[in-house]
């Protein structure tokens, strides 16, 4: 055996190249949103707000949240090149994803519940305290989005189903506290000028309801990854039409596994009169980026050709 030749024959298995520029950009967030609790926390605590109290412990579970992001970006890196992920680490972001999505379902329901007892029975509000709460939310979520950069810009909307995950999560989350910031303004101003005073809890709703939507889509996506269904049928048929149209393949059984945000592993199953070396399959499929990895299995049929192939000649399998 050669043992020097074998590197040719070996797959790469790092498909989270992108990942370190959004591992730093999360962690800005991360830092940005843990200074603004210390000093919310500290300074309602001197001042005896607890509007301003409250809003620090609340950006606390920011911190956790955004952590996990943070967390699993690093989690990814250190483990690339460990042999025991049989693809990569490129799921790990997805698998944060999800718990992200979890957390952010629980925040919903809470958010609801709680909007829900307060339309019921109103509390005394501090409308001074709590505009200027909201709108340092507000300035630190505009912040954060920014930091978080254009290409994070467009998950919450986005339905491919490829995207990373883990960046989508830590983008909802971000939206989302914007969105009942900004909700909370508006709300906060009906009932503070115009005494619209179930203006408040109103807004509180919707903010959950919109919130939920999202999260929704986030555990949907990011479980399709997990659960290895296949998430991209567009790119399965170009597959199958590439192979079937070469001589008298017919693919009789086709696996697409993501393994990374817009990477795929194809196990990929033919049967032919013609029967090729895989590595004649493989080149098939080489222009295929989103395709990093692929296992190749070849059937000869056994009865008589069903279509005249020119130029070629049936070989053993």
């Amino acid at each position: 055996m050669h043992v020097h030749a074998l590197e040719r024959y070996r797959h790469a298995h790092i498909f989270t190249a992108e990942d370190r520029a959004r591992e730093t950009r999360t962690l800005r967030v991360v830092i940005l949103t843990a200074l603004t609790m210390v000093v919310e926390v500290t300074t309602g605590w001197v001042s005896g707000s607890m509007a301003l109290l409250a809003d620090g412990w609340h950006m606390g579970s920011h911190v956790t949240a955004l952590g996990i992001t943070w967390g699993t970006y690093v989690y990814a890196r250190r483990h690339t090149g460990d042999a025991r992920f049989t693809f990569g680490t490129g799921k790990v972001g997805t698998l944060g994803g999800f718990t992200s999505a979890i957390l952010l379902g629980i925040v919903s329901v809470a958010m609801g519940i709680e909007s829900g007892m307060r339309l019921w029975e109103p509390v005394s509000i501090h409308y001074g305290e709590a505009m200027v709460v909201a709108v340092i939310g507000l300035g630190v979520n505009i912040a954060s989005l920014f930091l978080l950069d254009e290409e994070g810009r467009g998950h919450h909307h986005d339905h491919d189903h490829n995207h990373d995950h883990n960046l989508r999560a830590a983008f909802l989350h971000v939206m989302a506290d914007a969105v009942t910031s900004a909700g909370a303004i508006l709300a906060l101003a009906g009932g503070w000028l115009l005494g619209w005073y179930w203006l408040d809890p109103v807004a509180g709703g919707v903010g959950a309801v919109l919130v939920g939507s999202w999260v929704i889509g986030l555990a949907r996506d990011s479980g399709a990854v997990l659960l290895d269904r296949n998430t991209d049928e567009n790119l399965a048929q170009r597959v199958r039409t590439v192979v079937e149209t070469d001589a008298d393949n017919r693919v009789v059984d086709l696996h697409l596994i993501t393994v990374g945000p817009d990477r795929f592993a194809v196990l990929l199953s033919v049967i032919t009169h013609y029967p090729r070396p895989p590595s004649h399959y493989k080149a098939l499929l080489r222009t295929m980026e989103e395709i990093v990895h692929t296992t190749v299995e070849v059937h000869t049929h056994p009865g008589l050709p069903c279509l005249p192939c020119s130029g070629l000649t049936a070989h053993p399998s």
